[in-house]
């Protein structure tokens, strides 16, 4: 029996997937979570075989989660399913480690087969991941100058442009200020940016941030 993990701060979120998941007689949700926080807990306490994760959630987000499960948890995988469309977050979080993305837009069967897929080692990637990979990445455009980040900047360019201050992400990632204050000048320059209000433009016009 297949265990998840379901990680979304919308209980009726949650109770549709577990209807979805409810006539496959090999899947099972054994956990629910409503917060990054709520994730960590759960996973000290139980064992899981997959956990499918929200982008959006108080307290920690999904990006912050799934590091920290890289870190504490390698070998679970982590299927990302959320209302932000492949091309805004996809290759940033396969990159960071995470096994397959999914809009909530997908089919319910697409999600068991990647449930499936991902629960036996391999990666889950949707059409239109596929050609993501394939096709779009090699030139930088104004679309896509975030995919340029590395694993620790992309993390650290949502929360700026979500309005967090230095102090508040040095605190949330055991950082130093200054170092979160290196990472801000390396992400600015890297995406030809002046401010952290840029930043924020930017993630909105992008669908970055709701």
């Amino acid at each position: 029996m297949i265990r998840v993990l379901i990680a979304d701060d919308h209980e009726i979120v949650r109770a549709g997937l577990r209807q979805f998941i409810a006539d496959e007689p090999d899947i099972q949700v054994t956990g629910e979570a409503g917060s990054g926080d709520e994730v960590m807990a759960l996973l000290r306490n139980a064992e899981f075989d997959v956990v499918v994760l929200d982008i959006s959630m108080p307290q920690r987000n999904g990006i912050d989660v799934l590091k920290l499960l890289r870190q504490r948890f390698a070998d679970l995988p982590v299927l990302i399913l959320s209302t932000y469309p492949e091309d805004q977050y996809a290759i940033n979080l396969i990159r960071v480690g995470a096994s397959g993305y999914l809009t909530k837009e997908s089919a319910a069967d697409e999600l068991v087969k990647a449930i499936r897929t991902v629960v036996q080692g391999r990666r889950y990637v949707s059409a239109a991941v596929a050609e993501l990979l394939i096709g779009g990445l090699g030139k930088p455009t104004e679309q896509s100058m975030h995919q340029s980040l590395s694993e620790r900047e992309f993390q650290i360019f949502c929360k700026l442009s979500r309005g967090q201050t230095v102090s508040v992400i040095a605190d949330e990632l055991f950082l130093s200020v200054k170092t979160v204050s290196t990472y801000r000048s390396r992400i600015l320059e890297k995406m030809g940016m002046k401010t952290n209000a840029d930043l924020t433009y930017y993630a909105i016009k992008n669908g970055l941030v709701e």
